[in-house]
């Protein structure tokens, strides 16, 4: 298993995201497109899981400010799921963030993966709202501060 990054839109690691992302969102809970793919996808360090060279998994990290980042477009292809490969992508993705200096991180759970993101120290907040027609809450967690930005992570 090996955990990688970009930022780059053009790179073979952004568009196994994309696969991964349309096999999930678009075609098995049906959001269009026009949605999934946003004016995001720039801005945000996507996140790609390999088994064996096989993207299983992915989700990217939106910054919101200098201290709080959001956790976007979480996917496991289907194949994959009960594996603990959620799991080891979020932890990726929560400790990237620490080490930029982020000190708050939030998503919006689908509320049949809530229990997921509670068992990782997240906690809903708010009621529950709609996103592409599917029920969320939006959840947060605080991260341990480390030292700001030393990895060259723009805003």
């Amino acid at each position: 298993m090996k955990i990688v990054q970009t930022k780059d839109t053009m790179s073979e690691i952004y568009l196994d995201a994309l696969r991964i992302r349309n096999h999930v969102f678009v075609e098995e809970q049906q959001v269009p497109l026009t949605l999934e793919i946003d004016e995001n996808e720039a801005y945000s360090v996507h996140f790609v899981l390999y088994v064996k060279g096989v993207a299983k998994a992915t989700v990217r990290l939106l910054p919101i400010d200098a201290t709080h980042v959001k956790v976007q477009r979480m996917a496991v292809e289907k194949d994959a799921r009960g594996q603990g490969y959620g799991q080891f992508l979020l932890e990726a993705a929560e400790d990237f963030a620490q080490k930029q200096g982020f000190t708050q991180i939030t998503l919006g759970a689908q509320l049949s993966a809530r229990p997921f993101y509670e068992k990782s120290g997240y906690v809903a907040r708010g009621p529950v709202f709609l996103d592409a027609g599917i029920e969320h809450v939006e959840m947060t967690k605080a991260l341990t501060p480390a030292t700001p930005n030393t990895s060259g992570f723009e805003l």
